[in-house]
């Protein structure tokens, strides 16, 4: 089939495009990602005298660093209609979210639809696989205090006590709130053939848009978190804060991410911006930790549930492009998570300006040293 010149124009103009926002992505990591460790570095000393304040400021950078990356997304034209429970009512509150999973861009789309819920995103931990600590963000995290966990069944005991022990020492300790982690361990299309066969094996629901979760990190999270409510102990860790009167784990925040004809969008996609605009839609329902079973097994038959009723949502959404209505009401409620450009505008000129800053210091101490 001979290509028509508008059809030649169309791509052209589709890579060029991909290249500007590449070396963009390129060029705001090599100013923001530096600046944010330079930052905490000149703050060590806040550290050991006023460590609330510390991790106060690492929040607010940390924020910043994941509006940057929303803003990739959203300049590009991948925006986000959220459904079901309001979360900005919960958002001062501890809460375990629990996401499913299709591909890497549903980091970037809560990264995205986060942004505007209070002080979630700078108070938020994130459960994420160990691969991504040797990314270009893995430095972000591992100071944040994020936790990498290795998958596959002979590293699964052992990472579940680390987990444990990290939670222990980092969560309370960095005034964390929200913690995130996706239960079904991968991504749909890499689990989804083995999930299947287990539930036909263990006589489950046949899953299409979701697989089986696993049961570990979840458990790990409620014993630790809720835990810590009942015997009133703060965790410890280096910086204990002593005025928080935590009331421990409140909230379980089950969240469903859907994508147009279920074709989920990737990291590449959304840094170099070719695919047409996209809204993506993130479906939210909020459940009291104290309706949450503790006993393993009535926990791992709660959660499956909970990934069952997923299965009826993705699959309502894909047949009528719409979440079903909430219990109590007639017509399902959608609303439209928006960005202001001027602030998006204003952290990126921020990171240029931070990274011109500690470049113009480096030379400095250069220039008197030799």
């Amino acid at each position: 089939m001979a290509v028509t010149l508008e059809q030649a124009q169309r791509v052209g103009y589709t890579c060029l495009k991909a290249l500007l926002r590449f070396a963009f992505m390129v060029a705001n990591n090599l100013v923001a990602i530096p600046s944010y460790v330079l930052y905490l570095i000149m703050l060590q000393p806040l550290r050991m005298l006023d460590s609330k304040s510390f991790w106060y400021i690492e929040g607010v950078l940390f924020k910043w660093l994941l509006a940057m990356v929303a803003s990739w997304g959203w300049w590009a034209g991948y925006t986000v209609v959220e459904w079901g429970d309001d979360v900005k009512a919960v958002s001062e509150d501890e809460a375990m979210v629990l996401v499913n999973h299709q591909a890497t861009g549903d980091v970037c789309t809560l990264m995205m639809c986060l942004q505007d819920k209070g002080t979630v995103v700078r108070q938020m931990m994130w459960l994420m696989d160990h691969i991504f600590k040797y990314t270009n963000f893995g430095i972000v995290s591992l100071i944040h205090g994020d936790f990498f966990i290795r998958q596959g069944r002979a590293h699964r005991d052992q990472q579940l006590v680390l987990l444990k022990e990290h939670l222990e020492k980092y969560y309370r300790s960095r005034n964390r709130k929200w913690i995130v982690l996706f239960p079904e361990g991968g991504f749909l299309r890499k689990r989804r053939e083995t999930s299947q066969a287990f539930a036909k094996k263990n006589n489950l629901p046949f899953l299409k848009h979701v697989t089986l979760p696993r049961l570990g990190a979840t458990q790990v999270i409620l014993k630790t978190l809720v835990a810590q409510q009942e015997n009133g102990t703060p965790a410890g860790g280096d910086a204990v804060i002593k005025e928080s009167q935590s009331k421990g784990l409140q909230w379980v925040i089950d969240t469903t991410i859907a994508y147009p004809k279920g074709e989920p969008i990737d990291i590449q996609t959304w840094i170099l911006g070719y695919r047409q605009p996209t809204v993506t839609h993130v479906h939210y329902r909020i459940f009291p930790v104290k309706d949450v079973p503790a006993e393993p097994e009535a926990l791992t038959h709660w959660l499956y549930q909970r990934f069952i009723e997923k299965e009826d949502l993705l699959t309502h959404f894909y047949e009528t492009g719409a979440f079903p209505p909430l219990q109590g009401q007639t017509k399902a409620i959608s609303r439209e998570m928006t960005l202001s450009n001027l602030w998006l505008v204003g952290i990126q000129s921020l990171a240029f300006l931070s990274g011109g800053m500690w470049y113009c210091i480096f030379q400095y101490f250069y220039h008197c040293l030799f």
